[in-house]
């Protein structure tokens, strides 16, 4: 292993974090411990299973070797179990038995850590039916989490032995298991699909130290163009981040990240149904041709085809047979900055502007390492129920519950996640228009697929080349129903808190 990529050596850095446990199947435990003590004796037996980076990097190489090889099959004798564990902040207080965060924090991650994901989600947009009240978990009113145990496996079988064994653990720590969270990847040709049917993960970033440089274009990963590389420290608290200054931060955070984790419930008949309406408005304006279709609008909402295909290379058509083009992250929205082809109100822009952010009317670009590489995420999540069946009266029906369970990891929960939803993903503005309107208020609106209710504003060109404009009215058909801030620590620090101890 070469010096660059020490990081997949580490045995400190928790595996999910810059590996990536990448299984089929997995199970988030969300506890509440009744006994410091037995809490403390419960870790010490939890610690040892805990997988490591090293461990994590080392199978993902060999898998991905094997699938080579194999011609693309997953190889059947290649299995492992992985567990990973995080804390809130009433947790790492239970535990050590002392106060994490001590003195006033406000307006900083460790802030936002210790107040939790309920008392900040007013300002992320959830409310209504996503208010924290109608939460099934980490509302802030019922049952106290103190720590989420993640299991994963290869096969069901495996996760549900795993998964056994912890909830065993508990009990005899005198734990209650507030919330069980099941996920598992969609099967068939929805595999690597979330449940409104795009593929879901291919903007994952590369990280420093752990990536390989492509060596024509060391921003890039090798063999993913596009995927750029960014510094460690904006997922791994203690490591150089953007701007290569490290922030100051308790003992006990370095070499841990923070988590997010969400239960975003998703109404995949009422989402579609919406598009197909919208696209009725626009025939009817003429802002579109008249053989557009429903699959058509939503790749531009999403800002892929469902295969993955960006829109900004095939804006006519999906081309599900192409592997490169469903895996394509080497996006450019330059020249396309007004959005006539990806639009700014696109999930894919919303989330990652990329090279297209322009924030004065004739300017030029930002470049990312400035503004857009500070703000990303590592996202770890997975469906959970049942693929929509129409035709099903149980299991699969139109009110199976179904949806994403969103699960990241970053150094500042601020600066990055709370930022991007927001600030960006629920920002009527952003991204910003770079021709300031004539005569009417055309910014681009919510995220119509996963942000609030609201307008946006679909721009377009006509065949005589006026730009055209038509408000379209998206509902919002992704909620929010349980969330949780925690902290996954390093395997140093799960030692000395399973020894009531707290680093400063």
């Amino acid at each position: 292993m070469t010096q660059d990529l020490k990081l997949r050596e580490s045995t400190e850095i928790q595996g999910d974090i810059l590996a990536g446990f990448k299984k089929d199947h997995v199970t988030l435990l969300f506890l509440k411990f009744e006994e410091a003590q037995r809490a403390r004796t419960w870790l010490r037996w939890l610690t040892p299973r805990i997988a490591t980076t090293k461990q994590v990097a080392a199978f993902n190489k060999a898998f991905s070797e094997a699938r080579r090889t194999s011609g693309g099959d997953d190889p059947k004798t290649l299995k492992a179990v992985w567990h990973g564990v995080s804390f809130t902040y009433s947790g790492l207080q239970l535990l050590s038995g002392a106060d994490p965060v001590p003195g006033d924090a406000a307006g900083t991650t460790l802030g936002a850590f210790k107040e939790g994901a309920a008392r900040r989600a007013g300002a992320l947009g959830d409310s209504g039916q996503s208010a924290p009240e109608k939460w099934i978990f980490g509302n802030g009113t019922g049952q106290a989490i103190h720590a989420v145990v993640t299991v994963a496996a290869d096969t069901p079988q495996d996760l549900a032995a795993a998964v056994t064994d912890q909830r065993e653990a508990a009990a005899q720590a005198k734990a209650v298991i507030v919330f069980q969270q099941n996920g598992a990847t969609l099967p068939g040709s929805r595999r690597g699909k979330e449940h409104f049917g795009f593929k879901d993960g291919i903007s994952e970033p590369g990280v420093a130290g752990f990536d390989e440089p492509d060596p024509e274009h060391p921003q890039w990963v090798k063999d993913h163009p596009g995927t750029r590389i960014i510094p460690a420290g904006e997922f791994v608290v203690g490591l150089p981040p953007v701007g290569g200054t490290v922030p100051v931060m308790p003992g006990w955070a370095l070499n841990g990240s923070f988590q997010v984790v969400r239960r975003l419930a998703q109404d995949v008949p009422g989402w579609w149904a919406q598009v197909a309406v919208q696209l009725q408005v626009l025939r009817e304006a003429k802002t579109v041709a008249q053989d557009a279709t429903v699959e058509w609008l939503a790749a531009r909402l999403v800002g892929r085809w469902r295969s993955g295909t960006p829109i900004s290379k095939c804006p006519f058509a999906d081309a599900p047979n192409d592997p490169d083009a469903s895996t394509d992250n080497d996006l450019t929205f330059r020249g396309d900055e007004l959005g006539h082809i990806t639009p700014l109100f696109s999930h894919l822009r919303k989330t990652n502007p990329r090279d297209g952010l322009v924030v004065t009317p004739g300017g030029q670009p930002l470049p990312e390492e400035q503004v857009v590489d500070n703000r990303r995420i590592i996202r770890r999540g997975i469906p959970y129920g049942q693929p929509f069946d129409p035709a099903s009266e149980g299991p699969g029906g139109p009110d199976s519950p179904r949806g994403l369970v969103f699960v990241c990891y970053q150094s500042d929960l601020v600066k990055q996640f709370e930022f991007i939803q927001a600030d960006w993903v629920n920002s009527l503005n952003f991204p910003p228009r770079p021709k300031p309107p004539a005569d009417e208020d055309r910014r681009p609106g919510h995220d119509p697929m996963i942000g609030s209710s609201g307008r946006v504003t679909f721009e377009g060109v006509s065949e005589s080349g006026e730009n055209i404009y038509q408000e379209l009215q998206f509902q919002q058909f992704v909620h929010t129903e349980g969330a949780v801030y925690s902290f996954a620590p390093s395997l140093s620090t799960l030692r000395l808190l399973g020894a009531g101890k707290l680093p400063a």
